[in-house]
């Protein structure tokens, strides 16, 4: 009785013509960015408008009401820039640590034995991600921040902290000076300490609520994904509810969560562009609006802060997909 040859998988040929097609494709992209880029340096030099960075170390000229390194009218336009792409930074970071924290409590409470806290999860959730994101941004900082006292009338925390409609301002430590700086009130307004904008807190506070409703779906669904009988099996054996989450179920909706995850914090990301709305001084506002109307170096300009975008996203890409591949083979170890 003869047996039969296992299949072998020969190599796959290579076809020429499809190779031919995709560089030519590749160079009618590539002579369309050429021409495109032709026909924008006629148009500077029609209107008298140079290009290129030099405009880079060029003294700015104006000031920013936040900035993370020092900065001041006499800086240049490329400090400005570094300004405003830490400002971004800022405000990107602190929306998605903030959406994480809510996304997780938001995602858990869908698995909780009360009823009352599902119900309040899933209304969350409904409402929050049906509310437009700019629409939000507004209530916070039109409806509830400017709608707080002059500092004069300041909401005090043991006298040391206030909130007023110009921001938070908080007690710092400087390590030079060995001590604490205060806020004070002086005329009106506060010396010292730490103010945080008004702005600030409205983007990072709208970021996180409108994340961590997104964030609280995918976190439900991968949680829904895991075998019903997994959760079964681990609390035959004597496991809580909790450690049969953390040992059993999370682990294997990892591979579920983090692909939409990593969609989520690029959105996040990018919505920060929204911080021009209530004139917070981030890298839409200050370089690709403020620098871009004073220097008229529009391509330069817009391609940089694209650029910036571009980048940040891919890092964030990268970073989760190497988390990814790492908990794979943890997974497989």
């Amino acid at each position: 009785m003869s047996q039969s040859q296992p299949h072998i998988r020969r190599p796959r040929k290579v076809s020429w013509v499809s190779i031919w097609l995709q560089v030519l494709l590749l160079a009618i992209i590539l002579a369309g960015f050429y021409v495109g880029g032709q026909n924008a340096l006629e148009n500077l030099q029609r209107q008298s408008i140079a290009s290129g960075f030099g405009f880079w170390d060029r003294t700015a000229g104006f000031g920013i009401t936040q900035h993370l390194i020092p900065y001041g009218e006499s800086s240049t336009y490329g400090d400005a820039f570094w300004v405003a792409l830490l400002n971004t930074l800022l405000v990107a970071i602190l929306g998605i640590i903030g959406g994480s924290v809510g996304g997780v409590l938001i995602g858990l409470a869908a698995f909780s034995q009360n009823l009352l806290v599902r119900l309040l999860g899933r209304v969350y959730i409904e409402v929050i991600r049906n509310i437009p994101l700019l629409l939000q941004l507004f209530f916070w900082y039109f409806g509830v921040l400017r709608s707080l006292p002059s500092p004069r009338e300041s909401y005090s925390l043991g006298g040391v902290i206030y909130l007023n409609i110009r921001g938070l301002s908080i007690p710092t430590y400087s390590f030079r000076g060995g001590g604490w700086s205060v806020p004070q009130l002086e005329g009106f307004n506060f010396t010292g300490g730490l103010v945080i904008l008004p702005e600030l807190v409205a983007l990072v506070l709208t970021l996180s609520l409108y994340s961590a409703a997104f964030i609280g779906e995918i976190i439900r669904g991968g949680i829904l994904a895991v075998s019903r009988g997994q959760w079964e099996a681990a609390l035959a054996l004597g496991l809580t509810r909790f450690q049969t989450l953390r040992l059993v179920v999370i682990p294997q909706a990892r591979s579920v969560i983090l692909p939409p995850l990593t969609s989520q914090y690029l959105n996040t990301t990018k919505n920060t562009s929204l911080a021009a709305a209530i004139a917070y001084p981030d890298l839409v506002l200050i370089f690709a609006g403020t620098v871009l109307m004073q220097t008229g170096q529009a391509v330069e300009v817009m391609l940089l802060t694209m650029a910036v975008y571009l980048g940040l996203s891919l890092l964030i890409a990268l970073s989760l997909w190497l988390l990814q591949k790492r908990w794979a083979t943890h997974d497989l170890g």
